[in-house]
């Protein structure tokens, strides 16, 4: 089965990422535009733009499912790709383009929905003798119910969504007295995420290790995992830096966690991409937290230490074919890291920060790869997520990655926004991160600052903001004096002075 072309129902970083190898695979894209957005960079990598109708409703864009379905049918476009997000983990969608004889670019709608739902897929993994955490055993009821079950396997405890991921609907109960506050809370948190007011309880594993597999399969039954992801630097469960692979595990653990994860996607026929999540306690014990059924934003540094192109596989999978790889044949070399960047003030509470891009410097080597959905003049606007871009370094080791990490971050500038850079810095800066010593607690507990400042950082920011100001004053030639010998001066002596500091 060939795919000749193919919509992306998303926006920013991951269309570029999709074009770039659709194109390679000889694929044509379309590109959906918005009125919220309707100079995207992400336009640019197309190679057919379709304007999405406003319909003044309370779907979003990327959510509208009959839209997206209807674009694809209108101008005969034989695949859809979701990226990330909300579409690629609804069965509803993936069951719509099968009807309408869409190829959808993920796993079976009965695949998503099995393990969509957390309550079921944990009791798909028990049913294999995956290690588990005590907890409800489906959905829970009411508030009566959760107290009884939160009594009975002791506090801490945590509320979970049911139906979906990334930190909402979640709320973690210390003792009795809260249950009914967190209960409610958790519910309608899920009930505006996701469309879907169930929550489940599960015995709350203080400050574990959030480790992830990548797992590949295909239609013909072949199923094979790259290995993991430390994802453990998180602000309330938001992933901020990830690496491949995780100084936590040594190879007999990764193996057996590798096993695992395979045998939960094999018990629901899956194909595609998915990631298996683990949760991993301080005496190396781990518990299948839940399965993602699509591409995650983190996949590059698996990319990166595999030699793997994940969504050309998705695609390949896709249109029916064989995994070209066995498991013996995976090799993890070097070690890989993701920082992202996401547009926010951190010293007020990693705020979203909107606002133009003045200016964009990226760092730039073989060993660095920038996943990015802006470019000079981007507006960051209120409407969509703050990630801005993802800067990804590998390294023969993992000391060497974190140090190619560090050169690459102080070449990263973005003018014009503030941004999670200085943040990514003072992680890597960390004792206890180059350590291999951090857990889920890790920005909590251990830093102490979250900005880091370089030696000539305030320097050059002074430097940019008096040549902004020079270079401003050009419409007034009479402003520019030299103040110690009281006579004009051009602002391009300034400039070269300034350089020399």
């Amino acid at each position: 089965m060939r795919i000749k072309s193919l919509l992306i129902a998303n926006r920013g970083e991951i269309v570029i990422r999709i074009c770039r190898t659709a194109k390679k695979m000889g694929i044509k894209t379309y590109g959906i535009k918005t009125t919220k957005e309707p100079n995207a960079y992400y336009l640019s990598f197309v190679d057919e733009v379709i304007d999405f109708i406003d319909t003044q409703d309370e779907v979003p864009e990327f959510l509208d499912v009959n839209q997206i379905v209807n674009i694809a049918k209108e101008h005969k476009i034989e695949a859809i790709h979701p990226g990330y997000g909300f579409l690629a983990e609804s069965p509803y969608f993936a069951q719509r383009c099968a009807v309408e004889k869409i190829i959808f670019i993920g796993p079976s709608p009965e695949a998503i929905y099995k393990m969509g739902n957390k309550t079921i897929a944990k009791k798909i993994a028990g049913k294999f003798r995956v290690p588990l955490l005590q907890g409800s055993q489906g959905e829970l009821k009411n508030v009566q119910e959760a107290r009884q079950v939160a009594d009975k396997i002791g506090y801490p405890v945590i509320f979970k969504a049911s139906a979906g991921g990334g930190g909402r609907g979640m709320r973690i109960v210390e003792k009795a007295s809260q249950v009914e506050k967190m209960f409610k809370l958790a519910s309608s948190e899920a009930n505006k995420a996701f469309n879907d007011p169930s929550i489940f309880v599960e015995k709350y594993v203080k400050n574990p290790r959030h480790i992830e597999f990548q797992i590949l399969s295909d239609k013909h039954g072949n199923y094979v995992h790259l290995g993991e992801r430390e994802c453990s630097i998180q602000r309330k469960h938001q992933k901020l830096i990830e690496e491949s692979p995780s100084p936590a595990l040594d190879k007999k653990l990764r193996e057996k966690m590798g096993q695992d994860a395979l045998r939960i996607a094999q018990a629901v026929n899956y194909f595609s991409a998915g990631t298996i999540e683990f949760l991993l306690d301080s005496d190396k014990k781990y518990y299948f937290m839940e399965m993602n059924t699509r591409i995650q934003v983190e996949h590059p540094v698996t990319e990166m230490v595999t030699g793997i192109d994940l969504i050309e596989m998705q695609i390949r999978i896709a249109r029916g074919e064989k995994l070209p790889f066995r498991q013996q044949d995976i090799k993890i070399k070097g070690w890989a890291i993701e920082c992202r960047i996401n547009a926010e003030d951190i010293q007020a509470g990693f705020t979203p920060y909107l606002g133009i891009i003045d200016k964009i410097q990226y760092p730039r080597s073989k060993n660095i790869r920038i996943d990015t959905g802006i470019t000079n003049s981007s507006v960051v606007t209120p409407y969509f997520d703050s990630m801005v871009a993802k800067l990804i370094v590998h390294g023969e080791n993992r000391t060497k990655a974190i140090t190619n990490c560090l050169n690459a971050l102080n070449k990263f500038w973005i003018k014009g926004i503030k941004t999670t850079i200085p943040f990514c810095k003072e992680v890597l800066h960390h004792r206890k991160f180059r350590n291999g010593d951090f857990n889920t607690s890790f920005i909590d507990k251990e830093m102490k600052k979250l900005h880091h400042k370089g030696d000539h950082d305030e320097m050059l920011a002074a430097y940019m903001a008096v040549f902004d100001f020079v270079a401003g004053l050009e419409t007034d030639r009479s402003m520019y004096i030299d103040f110690e010998q009281g006579k004009n001066i051009s602002p391009w002596v300034l400039n070269k002075r300034l350089r020399s500091l």
